[in-house]
């Protein structure tokens, strides 16, 4: 974020009383139940299985189909709460968003002739954490995580992170955008306006699209990050104009 990294802060929030480390406490203690109420599904899916055996006359496999019911929703029961668990490895520590950001924005855009840069910073200002320019523009991706039960909404044009406000997260994202914008214009005459994006780890976005934009800001998961990129209008900039940006970006952005 422009305001401070989140994957450079101190080990404490991550240990003692923490929100991550009491989730994690009570998501370890709570494996027995899981386990038991695996074990039960399991169980209505081995019923289900026989009765479907037997209603279409596999009275001598009734008990094969059953099993392989009883260990397909184990399986499917098993990786929904690994999958749960996983979303929130960014929040808590785990992985590191950038890296999973700027792996998934190559991978999908790299071959389309989009160049991504990471770390960069107007020299003395804050960081973001990815540029993007490529035929459809240029775009900035910073990366953030919030607890799971974090609402992230648009109320009359005004973003809401849970019940707070979220002009702090949005404003300063859309003022890097407006400084990178300006600074690659002028240093490049190739004139570009630039679109803030923030790629969000771990909260809930609406079910319906999975995007907010508010302020002036879009929020989305990384994979849709990529794919909204990769559906913007292709012949915003050249091959040339692309390349001349991005050693301008090179040379005059500060990585970090």
């Amino acid at each position: 974020m422009p305001s401070g990294s989140i994957y450079v802060q101190p080990n404490e929030k991550y240990t003692g009383s923490s929100p991550q480390w009491w989730y994690e406490k009570f998501w370890r203690e709570d494996a027995p139940n899981r386990r038991k109420y695996r074990y039960a599904k399991a169980a209505v899916g081995f019923v289900v299985g026989v009765a479907l055996g037997l209603r279409f006359g596999l009275t001598g496999g009734s008990a094969l189909v059953g099993l392989a019911l009883a260990v397909v929703v184990a399986a499917a029961d098993w990786y929904l709460d690994w999958r749960s668990f996983h979303a929130t490895a960014v929040w808590r520590g785990a992985r590191r968003g950038e890296a999973i950001t700027g792996r998934i924005l190559r991978r999908s855009l790299g071959r389309l002739g989009y160049r991504v840069l990471d770390g960069r910073a107007i020299r003395g200002q804050a960081s973001i954490d990815h540029l993007v320019i490529g035929p459809g523009g240029v775009w900035i991706v910073d990366n953030e995580s919030w607890s799971p039960d974090t609402e992230i909404a648009c109320y009359a044009g005004r973003l809401f992170l849970g019940e707070k406000y979220g002009t702090r997260t949005a404003k300063p994202l859309v003022e890097q955008a407006e400084a990178f914008s300006e600074l690659l214009s002028r240093q490049t005459g190739v004139p570009v306006s630039i679109t803030p994006m923030l790629a969000v780890h771990c909260g809930v976005l609406p079910r319906r699209g999975g995007i907010v934009r508010a302020e002036g800001l879009t929020l989305l998961r990384p994979r849709t990050a990529a794919k909204l990129i990769k559906a913007a209008d292709r012949d915003v900039l050249t091959a040339e104009q692309i390349e001349l940006l991005a050693r301008t970006a090179a040379r005059e952005l500060q990585r970090v």
